[in-house]
């Protein structure tokens, strides 16, 4: 998967829930995120690999544990974030789900959306506040620097991709 920008992916056997939150969330971010939606586990680790930046897994799917997810989507990508998404409110679950590599538990209910674009937003700009704090520079110049960084890439796809490099 060659793709610019962020690659997201929505796991949930609730296609409406899965739907409705794709397009919240690219209301929010625009074409900064690509979002897969995603019915069951299997499927998306069928697509899962080194390009695939955040995960939002709903623990209960079909036939399936969203914990086994979790442990298989670490395995394939380590550095991928996976945000849990439940209706269980069981602390145990929860702190399984922080062993096994998850990035956050979100409780599905009133506020879980907001709750997941913050957690969302917050992987997004690492980079800018990494480049904040280790080289000192000021917001500003930083998010110039990771656009100027973006647009190059973008041009260099592009360019590859006509075949004019």
């Amino acid at each position: 998967m060659e793709t610019q920008g962020t690659n997201l992916f929505i796991v949930d056997d609730n296609k409406l829930l899965a739907t409705d939150l794709k397009y919240f969330l690219q209301n929010k971010f625009g074409v900064s995120v690509n979002i897969s939606t995603f019915e069951d586990g299997e499927s998306c680790l069928k697509k899962i690999d080194k390009e695939t930046n955040i995960v939002i897994l709903d623990y209960f799917l079909n036939g399936q544990d969203g914990l086994e997810v979790l442990k298989a989507i670490k395995a394939i990508n380590p550095k991928t974030e996976v945000i849990m998404l439940s209706s269980n409110e069981s602390i145990v679950i929860a702190i399984e789900t922080f062993r096994a590599g998850a990035t956050d538990y979100v409780v599905k209910g009133q506020g879980s959306w907001k709750k997941i674009t913050k957690r969302v937003e917050y992987i997004i700009t690492t980079p800018i506040r990494l480049m904040v704090r280790e080289f000192g520079v000021s917001t500003f110049v930083a998010t110039f620097i990771s656009t100027f960084i973006t647009m190059a890439l973008v041009v260099v796809g592009v360019l590859r991709y006509m075949n004019w490099i």
